[in-house]
């Protein structure tokens, strides 16, 4: 806009911004077209795998629990939004995705062993908490060397690193706290006994393919 105000082309002459900017530009937008088409895809084999909409909807709320953190931990340490970051966020998606499917699998299964839905939400929690709580650490142990480089390359990798461990501080913490109280609510109309028959079907119609 200010180099808009400030200069005055002659007619048949234009303004164009080229280089390493327009290639930013060019990337955000192929960045933006790309992330719905991932959740897209997520949202379908997650279908897929559990069978319904229910499920693959609630595992998709994940989502935001990691673009939190991500996002606060660009703002926190001043880093600019990049594509190196864009796709630390696809990456979030990912292990996200992973967290909500363990978690409500092991919910289903203490509902399917006979549990109320609030100890069957206890439980699972109390038993997966290990196993989400040292993925994540181990991944972001991992990138803390590329979080606090400085030298050649670091400007490609550190936004990368800083939007995953961010990421995944608040979507461990808020998947281990928040998530089960979206999953009673996902399933507040259907009695546990329901839900129970619905699994010893799906787990039939397994069996039987």
């Amino acid at each position: 806009m200010k180099v808009n105000e400030k200069i005055t082309v002659p007619r048949g002459y234009s303004v164009a911004w080229t280089g390493e900017f327009e290639n930013q530009v060019r990337a955000q937008q192929r960045l933006v077209e790309v992330v719905p088409i991932c959740l897209v895809l997520i949202f379908f084999l997650l279908f897929v795998a559990f069978g319904n909409v229910r499920d693959a909807g609630l595992v998709l709320v994940n989502v935001p629990f990691a673009m939190i953190g991500g996002i606060l931990a660009l703002h926190v340490t001043g880093t600019i939004f990049s594509i190196s970051a864009g796709i630390g966020f696809i990456a979030l998606f990912g292990l996200c995705i992973q967290n909500g499917v363990i978690l409500i699998s092991v919910f289903k299964k203490n509902l399917h062993h006979g549990m109320n839905m609030r100890a069957a939400l206890i439980r699972g929690v109390a038993e997966r908490t290990r196993p989400v709580v040292m993925t994540a650490l181990m991944a972001a142990i991992g990138l803390v060397p590329a979080a606090i480089s400085t030298g050649i390359g670091s400007e490609t990798q550190k936004p990368l690193a800083i939007v995953v461990i961010g990421g995944l501080i608040s979507a461990t913490i808020l998947t281990l706290l928040i998530f089960p109280l979206v999953f009673e609510w996902g399933y507040r109309f259907t009695t546990s006994a329901k839900v129970r028959e619905d699994i010893r079907k799906k787990d039939f119609e397994d069996y039987e393919g």
